[in-house]
């Protein structure tokens, strides 16, 4: 079974953008994507996460049914995250976690670039949560909307690249806080002066390291 993406909003564009990062990030993995139709066309800050949750759920539960062998959430917020996990029978990463959890391992500081202002205090809030505010301690809003990284990727990655010259100094790692950031990455690597990296990347690595072990564990069990 293949590793099974979800965007949990209902833009089907930024799924495809997710779904090719992933498998050009793990190309020796299956992927399939799939989209939260019933949830917010963007998720931009509390309200609009809290919408998305009972829809992603329901394709969590789908998921881990089909035998899906890891889940990603392609949220940026790690949204339905801690419930995902406890209704799936598979692993369950959220691109917010591992982009913290690889930025922790390759930067002594380093800043999360988002979207729009309303996702700071949940993405800050993520960062606590997981124990990672020492390593991580600034999160910006580069003010650009999430459909603008599908609709105006080179406005979307200036607006990026701009908001990356208020960044504390001592930093030396950039992650970019969206799934949308897939269509921007290169264009802000270019214009910044320290490597940046997306949240999609990052789980879609992950999963290869979470998929290899389950398999190693299966073929070790009595």
């Amino acid at each position: 079974m293949a590793v099974i993406l979800i965007n949990p909003n209902s833009t089907e564009a930024m799924t495809q953008s997710a779904l090719t990062a992933a498998r050009l990030a793990a190309p020796d993995l299956e992927f399939e994507g799939w989209t939260s139709a019933q949830g917010p066309a963007v998720i931009e800050g509390e309200a609009d996460g809290a919408r998305a949750v009972p829809p992603l759920l329901a394709l969590i539960r789908k998921a881990s049914d089909s035998g899906a062998e890891a889940i990603i959430i392609a949220c940026f917020d790690d949204t339905g995250l801690s419930e995902a996990r406890r209704i799936a029978t598979c692993p369950v990463i959220g691109i917010g976690q591992a982009s913290f959890a690889l930025a922790d391992l390759l930067s002594d500081q380093a800043a999360v670039i988002t979207t729009v202002e309303a996702a700071v205090p949940v993405i800050t809030r993520n960062i606590a949560q997981h124990g990672y505010s020492a390593t991580i301690p600034q999160v910006l809003a580069a003010d650009t909307p999430v459909l603008m990284l599908e609709e105006e990727p080179a406005r979307a990655a200036a607006y990026f690249a701009r908001t990356s010259t208020r960044v504390t100094p001592g930093t030396t790692l950039a992650i970019l806080g969206c799934a949308g950031a897939v269509t921007i990455i290169g264009a802000v690597a270019k214009a910044v002066p320290f490597p940046v990296i997306d949240g999609v990347t990052a789980a879609a690595q992950l999963c290869r390291v979470l998929v290899a072990a389950s398999k190693r564990n299966a073929l070790n069990a009595p």
